[in-house]
């Protein structure tokens, strides 16, 4: 028991539903090459110097980052232990969705799908509802003022890499978690009553084939590789957009919160498209920037700030 939870962190790179996962590093780390290279051409830079920019330990060695590692160590072993057995699974929403449309309108009707069809719908109709379903958490952790103090934790970080990702509050991953599953579960257990429950998602990796294109570069998200994608960025997130929802600079903030899709912030009126490169400073910006990067305060700041709210106290930093 005690070693199964002690090899958690490790794991995170050898499960394939890990964004952590070799490949997805691997993919990532290319691409994060080959944009260097191509902005040393275009600026007629020395590739040496960008690469050393690259892997520079003001980034990688920074106070945030440090605490970032550590966080991710203890978060990845108290999180089978602790938050999953908390989580309401997807498929468990999706059955109870399947058995609430058989009680009201009897067995599903004939679609008419071949295997293949039935398949490929499937595989995009939930990777939509799943997206929205983070979204809709990620907006609410920004906009709702109790949320708000938990998901303080991610945006506490003022530099990003790879591991920044799992910089997550354990009661934000639970929202977040909650509102992928609820949505994806909504979706599956719709396609469990059309298709009498006789349906499986195309895979890649080892992972819902979609979310596996997705992280081949999605790790470039928490970085500071510069990767936007001019006009498509109306319709997918690039690791550039997200960048900027990191930013401390008034036009960026409360912008972006979009995982894969951008669709849903161009609804919302949150969508932010750079039309250059930008810089910014990263963070919180509310004057706390730089006191958050100890374990004890990554764990109870948030707590002590949410016992104050639900007080009756005020908080000025909702963004």
């Amino acid at each position: 028991m005690i070693i199964d939870i002690l090899e958690q962190p490790l794991n995170a790179f050898v499960i394939s539903q890990s964004t952590l996962f070799w490949p997805y590093l691997l993919s990532a780390l290319l691409v994060a090459i080959g944009v260097s290279a191509i902005t040393a051409y275009v600026a007629q830079q020395n590739m040496v110097g960008i690469l050393a920019d690259l892997f520079s330990k003001r980034i990688w060695w920074a106070p945030s980052s440090k605490a970032d590692y550590l966080y991710f160590v203890v978060n990845s072993m108290l999180y089978g232990s602790l938050i999953a057995p908390l989580m309401i699974g997807g498929i468990d929403v999706g059955i109870g969705v399947q058995s609430l449309l058989i009680e009201l309108y009897g067995e599903g009707p004939d679609m008419g799908w071949t295997a293949h069809t039935a398949r490929v719908l499937y595989t995009i109709c939930f990777f939509v509802a799943y997206d929205l379903g983070r979204f809709l958490a990620h907006w609410g952790q920004h906009k709702i003022d109790l949320l708000w103090q938990f998901h303080k934790v991610h945006h506490s970080a003022e530099v990003l890499t790879p591991i920044t990702s799992f910089r997550v509050h354990p009661v934000d991953l639970f929202i977040m978690g909650l509102g992928g599953n609820l949505f994806g579960g909504i979706a599956t257990g719709l396609f469990f009553y059309l298709s009498a429950g006789d349906i499986t998602i195309a895979t890649f990796l080892g992972t819902h084939l979609l979310i596996a294109v997705y992280n081949l570069i999605g790790n470039l998200r928490h970085s500071h590789v510069w990767l936007d994608y001019g006009v498509l960025g109306y319709l997918i997130v690039s690791p550039a957009q997200h960048q900027i929802h990191h930013s401390t600079s008034p036009q960026h903030m409360g912008n972006n919160f979009g995982f894969a899709l951008a669709v849903w912030d161009y609804l919302f009126g949150t969508l932010y498209v750079p039309k250059e490169k930008e810089t910014f400073a990263m963070g919180l910006g509310d004057g706390t920037d730089g006191t958050w990067h100890t374990i004890g305060k990554l764990y109870t700041r948030p707590f002590v700030l949410a016992v104050r709210i639900l007080g009756g106290g005020k908080s000025k930093d909702v963004v």
